[in-house]
Formats: C-alpha cells, structure tokens, sequence
C-alpha cells in the first residue's frame, strides 16, 4: 500500500459512495499507523493523526482488534475509544474497519466520518471491508 495517489484517489470514491463528510486511511509503518490519505480533515487534526499508535484512538483500535471500531457520536463517546483528535474534525457519526492483505494480516485503516449523529448498519460496516479490501490490492 504504496502508492499513496491512489489511495487517495480511492478515498475520494470511498466518501462519494457512503455520503460521508471525511475519511482517512492509515498504513502501517515500522509498527505506527502513518496517515496516508486524507479527506474532510482539518490540517491541525492531519498533524494529530499523522501517525498514530497501534491501540490508541478509534483506528489504532481497530487496527488492535483487528475489526470495526465505531461510534453513532464521537462528540459525546464516552467508551474510551474516541481520542481528542477525532472530537477534533468536528464529526458524529463514524467508523474505522481494518484494512487486511490476502493473508487477513492488517496493513492498515480506513475510517469515514459523518457530521451528524449515525449509526452504521451491518451491511456499511461490509461495504466499508470491501472497500477496504480494494485499498489493500492497490499496494
């Protein structure tokens, strides 16, 4: 997952077809989650979430857990698992699955976000893996 034009290219669609206000995807380098694409993300939270720890905020969880991580209000979460940097885009709705290889190893994030209180159903939560499947072929 290289090729960082493209992934935010993918991105762009991404947030097209799920009417989402912002997005990111995370890969992970040398043990970190590095932002490698952004949309709808204010430059001050980009220096926040540049690089994130495995386990910490909703996409090093997810990448933790390796599952979806998400919350119908990141402004009023109170599970712990949404950091001040999320609270930050000024965003409700939002989920983050994992981005998985072939293998089902984890190579990274992809997150969405809404500006309205929502809640994802099952079936975006599998939209937004196969979404992610497809960023994971594009390295």
């Amino acid at each position: 997952m290289k090729n960082i034009p493209a992934l935010q290219t993918r991105l762009e669609e991404v947030i097209r077809e799920f009417n989402a206000d912002s997005g990111t995807v995370h890969v992970i380098e040398n043990g970190i989650l590095m932002l490698s694409a952004s949309v709808g993300i204010p430059d001050q939270v980009k220096t926040i979430v540049a690089a994130v720890p495995i386990g910490k905020g909703m996409a090093g969880l997810a990448a933790q857990r390796n599952e979806p991580v998400t919350s119908c209000n990141i402004q009023t979460d109170k599970t712990g698992d949404v950091r001040p940097g999320a609270r930050a885009t000024n965003m409700s709705g939002a989920l983050v699955v994992p981005i998985r290889d072939a293998n089902g190893t984890v190579r990274g994030t992809l997150g969405i976000g809404v500006q309205r209180e929502y809640t994802y159903t099952a079936a975006e939560t599998e939209k937004l893996f196969a979404e992610a499947a497809k960023l994971a072929a594009l390295g």
